[in-house]
């Protein structure tokens, strides 16, 4: 038997419970301000707003930060279930949405993002002009689960039962470097000539060396002289002759400023996923976006925009 519920008793409202709880979540309002896109003297008037519904104490201040007290730490978890419950009911309602015309948010890795997708918007803003697009631009995955983006292009497969996903295809990946960085390197006749060079890194695990180990290129961590979690800015690294670098081969063979670092180096094989959230995937919208996109990226290969005729 279902209980009613004495609404009566539920005196607080949910926009400042949210506030209360990323807040928490992110341990500062400034955080938090930015996390939610809104200005922090508001979002402070919505943590103190919902103390004060309450009747209790959430957060202590201590120097320039918060901490949160014994009650507002007991709260949490309950305020926490009710933003997974929050996020599940915004995740089936767009899921039911049969309209065509809205948003679409697509997160990608920066190369994919910056490289790749802009082709493929233009087009489907020409086919389409009532779809409009937000693209997060990010080596970091994305939580399609918490609704950071309806479309992923990832280069692994997700394991979560709430998430679906369709391989593309693998990419042959590259190592690229400018001519005049080859001619100081000198003549590389084989993968262990490369332990003598310079790359362009990632961060300082060994995650690339034990990629690139694979295609029997030994490094070190002395190889990586420069580091950078953006690719882009790898790339532009790579095209002023700091050092070797990877990148997709149809991108990396279009610019006419790096070349490849040996002819017959075998590739680095990167998988390609298209991802979204089993709920959102029953959008009308999304299902649309996601099926045209996953022709475009298996077909796509990197080409120059034509210059604008009308410049």
């Amino acid at each position: 038997m279902h209980l009613r519920m004495d609404w009566r008793r539920v005196n607080f409202d949910w926009n400042r419970a949210r506030a209360f709880l990323v807040t928490a979540e992110e341990g500062s309002l400034s955080a938090a301000a930015r996390a939610l896109g809104m200005a922090q003297p508001t979002l402070g008037r919505q943590v103190s707003a919902l103390e004060q519904e309450l009747d209790v104490a959430l957060f202590e201040r201590t120097g320039r930060g918060l901490s949160l007290t014994p009650s507002g730490l007991e709260l949490l978890d309950h305020v926490r279930e009710m933003g997974e419950a929050a996020g599940r009911l915004s995740l089936s309602a767009a899921g039911h949405s049969q309209s065509l015309d809205g948003n679409i948010c697509i997160t990608a890795g920066e190369a994919i993002a910056a490289l790749q997708l802009p082709a493929f918007v233009a087009g489907l803003r020409l086919a389409h002009p009532g779809i409009s697009i937000e693209i997060v631009a990010s080596n970091a995955p994305s939580d399609l689960r918490k609704r950071e983006a309806d479309i992923a292009v990832r280069s692994f497969r997700p394991t979560h039962s709430d998430l679906v996903a369709k391989k593309v295809k693998d990419v042959d990946g590259q190592l690229f470097a400018s001519p005049q960085y080859l001619a100081r390197l000198g003549n590389i006749t084989s993968p262990s000539d490369l332990s003598r060079a310079e790359f362009i890194g990632f961060d300082r695990t060994d995650a690339m060396i034990n990629v690139l180990s694979a295609i029997g290129v030994k490094l070190s961590q002395d190889n990586f002289t420069v580091i950078s979690e953006s690719h882009l800015t790898q790339w532009e690294l790579v095209k002023y002759g700091i050092g070797i670098g990877v990148m997709a081969a149809d991108i990396g063979d279009a610019e006419p400023l790096v070349q490849r670092v040996h002819p017959t180096l075998e590739p680095v094989v990167i998988p390609m996923w298209l991802t979204t959230h089993r709920e959102v995937n029953t959008s009308r919208r999304v299902r649309i976006v996601f099926d045209l996109l996953y022709d475009y990226l298996q077909d796509a290969e990197f080409q120059r925009p034509a210059p604008n005729e009308s410049q």
